[in-house]
């Protein structure tokens, strides 16, 4: 009878034949890059007497479900139970690592000049949701003041017909 084996298992037997292939899979690091990040990702303690699962296994499977933007409960078998990868995800996060990943990724980027420090930033755009979205009412009720001066003085100021997108912004003007 044959032994299941664990994902762990599985996942080092995928990364090794892809080694030897040249083929890694889309969402997870190569070996270069392990090597770099591996100094990097703090050693995890398992509090019940287990095995400590492999910390690149668990890295790959948060950039999956932050490459891929898909829930938890979707993480591929591979990278073992959702809740452990998020455990990794949550310590890690909570701990700082992914800031100093960042951190000396910059240095060396800027080391061998590959970074424009001018230019470099992170996309801070934000989707503005409904009120509906977080549970309001999808209505606006009557006791909700609405200052038509105002709307048509920032009408007046952009040169334009008041609208209602007047109203969200006429109170940024002073």
């Amino acid at each position: 009878m044959k032994r299941k084996q664990r994902p762990a298992e599985r996942a080092s037997k995928i990364r090794k034949r892809a080694r030897r292939l040249g083929q890694y899979r889309r969402h997870e690091v190569t070996d270069e890059q392990w090597d770099f990040l591996e100094p990097l990702i703090p050693r995890h303690a398992a509090k019940t007497g287990r095995k400590p699962k492999d910390p690149r296994v668990m890295l790959n499977g948060c950039l999956w479900i932050l490459r891929t933007g898909a829930p938890w409960r979707d993480l591929p078998e591979r990278f073992g139970k959702w809740q452990t990868v998020y455990d990794y995800y949550s310590t890690w996060r909570d701990g700082g690592v992914y800031g100093r990943i960042l951190e000396a990724l910059h240095i060396r980027l800027d080391r061998d000049g590959q970074i424009d420090w001018d230019l470099w930033c992170i996309d801070g755009s934000s989707v503005r949701a409904a009120r509906a979205a977080a549970g309001a009412s999808k209505k606006v009720s009557k006791a909700t003041k609405m200052s038509q001066k105002t709307t048509h003085w920032a009408a007046r100021a952009a040169d334009s017909q008041a609208s209602s997108t007047w109203l969200l912004t006429a109170p940024a003007f002073p």
